[in-house]
C-alpha cells in the first residue's frame, strides 16, 4: 500500500506554548491554594476541608487540560515537564522555557491570593501558613522530614505515571483529563496532612515567596523530591509504555507507533 501524505496541523507558536503554561499554573494555584487558604477551615457557614481542597486541585487540573491542553500539552508544572524529558515525551529544548512559564504563572496567583486576603481586617498571610509546604513543625500533622520526601517523590512519581499512561495513544484520549485529575484530587487526599502537598514546584514556590522564612527555607524538599519522583517515573514509563522493542520510548504526546504508521498509510518519522 503506498504511502499517502497526511495532512498536519501547523505547529503552534512557542510563545503562545508558554502562555498556555503560564496560565495553566496559574489557574492550578489560585483555584487550589485559594480553596486552602480562602475556604477551608474557616468560619463561613459551608467551608470545604480536605475533600474540598483536594477536589479543587483536581478540578484545576482537569478544566485546564481541556482548555489549553492542546495547545502545550497541559504540564503546569516543573516536575511533570521534566519527567516527560525523561520520558522521551517532550523536548528538553523547550524545558526551561515551560519551567519559568510555570513559575510567573505560580508567582502571580500567589500575588492575587495574597491581595484578596488583604482584603480581611487583621488577617496574617504568614501566621496562616498561606498554604505553604512544609515538614516537621510546620507540617500540618507533624510529619517529619523523610515522611515528607517519601510522600512527594513516590506520589510524584505515580502521577506522571497517569500522566504518561493516559496520554498515550492508545489509551482512550477523552478520559485523559479526568484521570490525570482525579489522579492530582487522589495524591492530595493523602499527602494535605503530611505536607500541605506539592507534586509541583511551581506551587510550592509561589506561596513560599509570599510567607518567607522557615517556607523558604523548607523549599528545596519540594523541588528535589518532585523532581527526583519524577526523572524515575519518565524512565519507568520509558519501559513500561514502549511501543516496540527496539523504540524503548513513548515517543511524544500523540506520536504513533512506526508500525501503525506502515499499517495506516502515514508517513514515517525516523528522526527519532
Amino acid at each position: 500500500m503506498a504511502i499517502q501524505p497526511v495532512s498536519r496541523p501547523r505547529p503552534i507558536a512557542a510563545a503562545r506554548r508558554l502562555a498556555a503554561e503560564a496560565f495553566g499554573t496559574f489557574w492550578l494555584v489560585l483555584g487550589g491554594c485559594g480553596a486552602a487558604v480562602l475556604a477551608a477551615g474557616t468560619a463561613v457557614p459551608g467551608s470545604i476541608g480536605l475533600l474540598g481542597v483536594s477536589l479543587a486541585f483536581g478540578l484545576t487540573v482537569f478544566t485546564m487540560a481541556f482548555a489549553v491542553g492542546f495547545i502545550s500539552g497541559g504540564h503546569f508544572n516543573p516536575a511533570v515537564s521534566i519527567g516527560l524529558t525523561v520520558a522521551g515525551r517532550f523536548s528538553a529544548r523547550d524545558l526551561p522555557g515551560y519551567i519559568v512559564a510555570q513559575l510567573v504563572g505560580a508567582i502571580l496567583a500567589a500575588a492575587i491570593l495574597a491581595t484578596l486576603t488583604g482584603g480581611v481586617p487583621g488577617f496574617d498571610l504568614v501566621a496562616s501558613g498561606f498554604a505553604a509546604n512544609g515538614y516537621g513543625a510546620h507540617s500540618p500533622g507533624g510529619y517529619s522530614m523523610a515522611a515528607a520526601f517519601t510522600a512527594e517523590a513516590v506520589l510524584t512519581a505515580g502521577f506522571l505515571i497517569v500522566i504518561i499512561g493516559a496520554t498515550d495513544e492508545r489509551s482512550p484520549a477523552p478520559f485523559a483529563p479526568l484521570a490525570i485529575g482525579l489522579a492530582l484530587t487522589l495524591i492530595h487526599l493523602v499527602s494535605i496532612p503530611i505536607d500541605n502537598t506539592s507534586v509541583n514546584p511551581a506551587r510550592s514556590t509561589g506561596q513560599a515567596l509570599f510567607v518567607g522564612g522557615w517556607a523558604l527555607s523548607q523549599l528545596w524538599l519540594f523541588w528535589l523530591a518532585p523532581i527526583a519522583g519524577a526523572a524515575a517515573a519518565g524512565l519507568i514509563g520509558r519501559w513500561l509504555f514502549a511501543h516496540n522493542e527496539t523504540d524503548q520510548s513513548p515517543g511524544p504526546i500523540g506520536d504513533t507507533p512506526v508500525e501503525l504508521m506502515v499499517e495506516s498509510g502515514q508517513p514515517q518519522d525516523n528522526s527519532r
